[in-house]
């Protein structure tokens, strides 16, 4: 009861930094705490179970499932086509820019 009686008589500054040291004391030791549980809780961890327990389908069964893309044929044709339709979009705007 004499350690209460003498921070009661401290200034109000004193009991604030008391307050604050013990306020630091608790939250470093609560976070080191912490950290040991969570270290010890990633060493008991067994990645392979969680991962066989998740169920998840393998990438070789996914690509099977994929449909087959369909590549055109006649790729020469259409190309030539959008260049022609590029050109000739170029030379309106020319002719239209003049006037």
């Amino acid at each position: 009861m004499d350690i209460v009686k003498k921070l009661q008589n401290q200034p109000e500054y004193i009991r604030k930094i008391i307050l604050w040291l013990i306020v630091i004391i608790i939250g470093l030791s609560l976070l080191v705490w912490w950290v040991k549980s969570f270290s010890q809780k990633l060493k008991e961890f067994e990645k392979e179970e969680f991962i066989g327990g998740l169920n998840l389908p393998s990438l070789d069964e996914q690509l099977q499932k994929l449909p087959e893309a369909e590549v055109p044929q006649d790729l020469g044709g259409e190309l030539e086509r959008l260049e022609e339709g590029i050109e000739g979009e170029e030379e309106e705007e020319e002719n239209g820019g003049a006037e």
